[in-house]
């Protein structure tokens, strides 16, 4: 009898284990606006089939990660995998990537422009104070026939790597979630058009410039654990909720400006 015990014991302890992780909320952390709501939407879904989920919203690019890492959340999602390997590189995380998130555009836009043509000498041009970011901006700078780069640096261009600037232009850093906000006083500046639909502004994302490709799934966002905790079976119920939800779809294209070239859902393309 005592081999039986040993296995209901087990079993019990097993079911108790679940049963507490159940009973905590899973904390995720996301930058404010369309990752906290689409989040929002998820954790919605999740409730309804029994997984608690509480979003945790921050509106800079660094204290996400430094609360995973202190396991202050059980995961993050707000970073694509370029600036996931900064991370990583800088910090020195033991980070994992638990799933795939939305894959924004990126593009160029101005209040006071319509075309590039109408730039004049010396306009103030913002782009992305974060060097992974920052890159995908100059790349569009090069693009539009702005500027010009090393050659071979692909999206990971910095400043320093202008090599031509015939309109003088002068480059502004701009922490990344502040740009929405920063376009006010910049004569054309990169930016993400979601952020433009969370801050009302759902015009301005629909008429960019110039946009970047919206097929490389290199920078769609990432829910992001730490190593330690990646195979946490409330994380891939969560991820998996998020992916095949009907209602977090609908979210996101609301949160895009019901406007599907800003966006993709590179999961649905394996």
């Amino acid at each position: 009898m005592k081999k039986p015990t040993r296995l209901l014991l087990t079993a019990l302890s097993t079911v108790l284990v679940w049963g507490a992780a159940q009973a905590q909320a899973l904390k995720i952390g996301a930058s404010a606006g369309v990752h906290a709501d689409t989040l929002d939407a998820a954790a919605r879904e999740a409730r309804k089939q029994g997984l608690d989920v509480k979003v945790i919203e921050f509106t800079d690019w660094t204290t996400p990660n430094a609360a995973l890492a202190a396991g202050d959340l059980d995961a993050n999602y707000f970073q694509h995998q370029a600036f996931l390997d900064n991370a990583i590189k800088e910090r020195g995380y033991k980070f994992a990537v638990a799933g795939v998130g939305v894959l924004p555009n990126i593009g160029l836009f101005s209040y006071r422009i319509k075309n590039f043509g109408e730039l004049k000498d010396g306009a103030k041009v913002g782009v992305a104070s974060d060097p992974v970011n920052q890159g995908r901006g100059l790349a569009l700078l090069e693009q539009a026939g702005l500027i010009k780069l090393r050659p071979g640096l692909g999206q990971r261009g910095t400043v320093n790597d202008i090599t031509a600037n015939p309109r003088k232009l002068k480059i502004v850093e701009v922490e990344g979630p502040q740009l929405v906000r920063a376009i006010d006083d910049l004569d054309l500046a990169q930016g993400i058009p979601a952020h433009f639909v969370s801050a009302g502004k759902p015009q301005m994302a629909s008429n960019g410039l110039l946009y970047s490709g919206a097929s490389d799934v290199y920078f769609a966002i990432r829910f992001v654990t730490r190593q330690d905790n990646a195979n946490d079976p409330r994380i891939r119920k969560f991820v998996q909720i998020f992916q095949e939800s009907q209602a977090v779809r609908d979210r996101v294209h609301q949160l895009f400006g019901n406007d599907a070239k800003l966006y993709s859902l590179p999961w649905l393309n394996k």
